[in-house]
């Protein structure tokens, strides 16, 4: 299916970074494919190595080489480069929609390693790319999240498997302008579930300060601390959350105000100057083109999924990692379904929180062959390895 799916990209797609990500990870999902039926033994760990090497290594190196990405990893590194300049991340009057920065200031941080070298080293702002920011941080996040849940959280062949798979590989590849956010929210789930509300509150912090679409998580952060750690624990972690994120933004706030609002909130609705490119043709979006009172219905309908979504965390708050992901995967999902304008690539984060949760939860995870064995007794056969984990 993974090979499908990457085929479809050199047919389908008009952006050349995913038309050479599709070509490349169809081959390598093939070859992984072929590998699993011909070896029993080491196929799996094997196949996710060749899928990782044309699914994200290859891609990921030629287009970082090469310069092709999505306009997004652009915005951001510019975004770092002017708030080296002038301390915030936001031009006073764009003249493009190029030129528009629609992330919090947060966001800028992954920038400034390509706006650091100076004259003279050119080679290191290959490294200064920011999709390996990204995915550095978005992997640390995940390491550290598996470490909070005990032990190494996802099985290693599993968890490698999660990331070269088309959910994770094709942004890490072309923009992974998500993926931060993603591991950080990760990781705020994590550190709930395991009662560490300060831990929980600096990581929703962190992930505040990058989009304002990781706002909800602090309601549903909170539902399941206060479920499994008292009240206490969910204003400890509500404080940190809002001191650090304030934090983060106000100086942006303070030295352009007016460009801030217009850039991170009124753009991406689709009532700023210039048109957001995020335009799948999604409910919200389709009700928006309808005009000015199918924008007001989007919003309207928006609104109320998000008060359903909150009077679920009152009614039946989460109690575990799994219906935390889950609650807040729901809440994501009515976000970007009904939002004025979207696109169909949002909806990876809501799925890979809910996929996520359920391999790094220790409570569904399958007790290994070796402790079945000895439970059984002595006259027990071996249970092999493998399967579907």
């Amino acid at each position: 299916m993974a090979a499908v799916w990457a085929a479809a990209f050199p047919l389908v797609s008009t952006l050349g970074p995913h038309r050479f990500w599709g070509a490349s990870a169809c081959v390598g999902y093939l070859c992984a494919a072929v590998v699993v039926l011909c070896s029993r033994s080491h196929g799996q760990v094997v196949s996710v190595w060749i899928a990782g090497v044309g699914a994200v290594l290859v891609p990921l190196a030629v287009l970082v080489l090469t310069g092709g990405a999505q306009i997004e990893v652009d915005v951001v590194e510019r975004a770092g480069l002017l708030t080296l300049r002038q301390g915030t991340p936001y031009l006073a009057d764009p003249q493009s929609v190029a030129e528009v920065t629609p992330y919090l200031p947060g966001m800028a941080l992954f920038g400034l390693p390509k706006a650091l070298p100076g004259d003279g080293w050119e080679a290191l702002r290959f490294l200064g790319d920011a999709r390996l920011w990204f995915a550095a941080v978005f992997l640390g996040c995940l390491w550290a999240a598996g470490r909070v849940l005990g032990g190494r959280g996802v099985g290693q062949v599993v968890g490698a498997a999660l990331i070269v798979s088309p959910v994770v590989a094709l942004p890490l590849t072309v923009s992974g302008v998500d993926l931060p956010l993603t591991g950080l929210l990760c990781l705020a789930l994590a550190s709930a579930a395991r009662h560490r509300p300060v831990a929980a509150g600096i990581a929703l912090a962190l992930a505040c300060s990058l989009k304002w679409t990781a706002w909800p998580a602090l309601a549903v952060v909170t539902a399941l601390l206060a479920t499994r750690s008292g009240p206490g624990a969910a204003v400890r972690a509500t404080v940190v959350t809002v001191t650090g994120t304030v934090l983060a933004i106000l100086p942006s706030a303070l030295l352009s105000p007016g460009p801030l609002v217009q850039q991170v909130f009124a753009f991406p609705a689709g009532r700023g100057e210039w048109e957001t490119p995020a335009a799948s043709p999604l409910p919200g979006r389709l009700l928006a083109d309808l005009g000015p009172y199918g924008w007001y219905a989007a919003t309207a309908l928006l609104a109320a999924g998000g008060l359903a979504v909150a009077v679920s965390l009152w009614v039946r708050p989460p109690a575990g990692l799994v219906p935390a992901a889950d609650r807040l995967a729901v809440g994501l999902c009515t976000a970007f379904l009904l939002a004025p304008a979207g696109r169909f690539g949002y909806l990876a984060l809501p799925v890979f929180l809910g996929v996520w949760a359920r391999l790094a939860d220790p409570a569904r995870r399958p007790a290994p062959a070796r402790s079945l064995v000895a439970a059984a007794g002595p006259a027990a056969r071996p249970v092999p390895a493998g399967g579907d984990r």
